[in-house]
């Protein structure tokens, strides 16, 4: 293939940023596309027992194809020019923009993905690349089509499309000549901007959610660093801006990154779905809010180390063997050790917090899903659906089915 080293150039330079590539025979199976650690069941009902030339309706030259499979998958493909034959050259799977733990929940039980299988799935999902349409990937794919088909036009065909990309990430600053005058006014609303920063990050740090209506009612545009025209994309890179000082302020705080990631990513999609200057301001807000009770709830700066480790085992994986004889095993020290400084250290014992961290997880559950409830009690570790009832309205005052349908009324 003429073209040849400008596809390894490609391939390498994807592969270091963890972006899958493929060269397939256009007559493999169509999962191919996927790749081969992928699960059967994780086949899409379009992929299974077709070729790549079946289901992608015959891909004709000259034509660069995107593709986005029913579990949110992209994919980008073309047929390229082989020596004996024509062969598909795909990149991908990427998604287009982050799924919510909500969407990882739901998305496994329509897959009857064991809740402890649940977490191994999510963490395949956290290992596709995100990329946003405009991202230099993609500057550098279509650059290789141009050169391959000696065309700076191509076609480009969505397939399928399930979700939109979201807007472009942050774009530099582009700056005029400016008087004198100008610089020093710029000087004083980026000092102004940091000052304000830097009291958010410390309240944070100290979990200060008190502080919400001093930092942040009196938001205006001033207080936001104006790097494109349109004010809601302005917005939105404040809005990525701030996720991301606020996340280090609450690592700061004591707070695992196990907890910071989930908030993290939640705030992420929110921000690319904000609509309104308004609904900006207040998912701000929030944000401040939701990092400060991490530091609250989840700050393990004061306790011992085996405390520490025995609070992340248990709340990283609720439907996990939580016996006090195996977190104790875990950290090759006696059950009896375990449970004295647990106690004394948390005011709990261990079952108790172990009991009141899956009642918690279940109201979440319950409100934010449509999961069965035996699915519920499974990802809370626990196997007996009526004795998870029984604990559970032990509780709440009510059984898993009435608490649902109350507090969503």
């Amino acid at each position: 293939m003429f073209y040849e080293k400008e596809l390894k150039f490609l391939t390498d330079t994807l592969k270091k940023c963890h972006i899958r590539t493929a060269l397939i025979s256009p007559d493999e199976p169509m999962n191919s596309l996927i790749g081969e650690d992928v699960v059967p069941i994780f086949t899409p009902e379009a992929f299974k027992g077709k070729t790549l030339r079946e289901a992608l309706n015959k891909p004709e030259h000259k034509m660069l194809y995107k593709m986005t499979d029913s579990f949110g998958r992209c994919y980008q493909y073309m047929l390229l020019y082989g020596a004996k034959t024509d062969i598909i050259f795909s990149v991908g799977p990427y998604l287009s923009e982050p799924l919510s733990q909500k969407r990882l929940l739901e998305l496994g039980e329509e897959l009857n993905i064991s809740p402890k299988s649940q977490r191994y799935f999510e963490e395949y999902y956290m290992s596709i690349p995100v990329l946003n349409e405009d991202s230099p990937v993609f500057v550098m794919l279509y650059t290789f089509c141009e050169n391959m088909w000696a065309t700076p036009s191509f076609a480009i065909v969505d397939i399928g499309a399930e979700y939109k990309n979201p807007a472009s990430p942050i774009n530099e600053p582009t700056h005029s000549d400016d008087s004198l005058d100008d610089i020093i006014v710029s000087m004083k609303a980026m000092e102004t901007r940091y000052k304000f920063e830097n009291e958010m990050m410390n309240a944070v740090t100290l979990g200060q959610i008190q502080k919400e209506p001093f930092l942040l009612t009196a938001f205006s545009e001033q207080a936001f660093e104006k790097r494109v025209q349109d004010p809601i994309r302005n917005r939105k890179n404040y809005g990525i801006i701030m996720n991301t000082l606020l996340r280090k302020a609450a690592e700061k705080g004591g707070v695992h990154p196990l907890y910071l990631d989930r908030v993290s990513s939640e705030y992420a999609t929110r921000i690319e779905k904000i609509s309104s200057i308004e609904e900006g301001n207040e998912m701000m807000r929030d944000m401040f809010k939701s990092y400060c009770r991490l530091v609250r709830k989840h700050s393990v700066a004061n306790y011992s180390k085996v405390v520490r480790e025995t609070i992340l085992l248990i709340d990283s994986d609720l439907a996990a063997d939580l016996s006090l004889s195996s977190l104790a095993q875990n950290q090759n020290i006696s059950a009896g050790y375990l449970s004295a400084v647990f106690k004394k250290e948390t005011g709990k014992t261990v079952s108790e917090y172990i009991r009141e961290k899956r009642i918690k997880h279940a109201t979440h559950l319950l409100l934010t899903t449509h999961l069965q409830i035996q699915t519920i009690a499974l990802h809370c570790g626990i196997v007996d659906v009526q004795y998870f009832s029984k604990i559970f309205k032990k509780q709440t005052g009510k059984t898993p089915k009435e608490y649902r349908e109350t507090m969503k009324q």
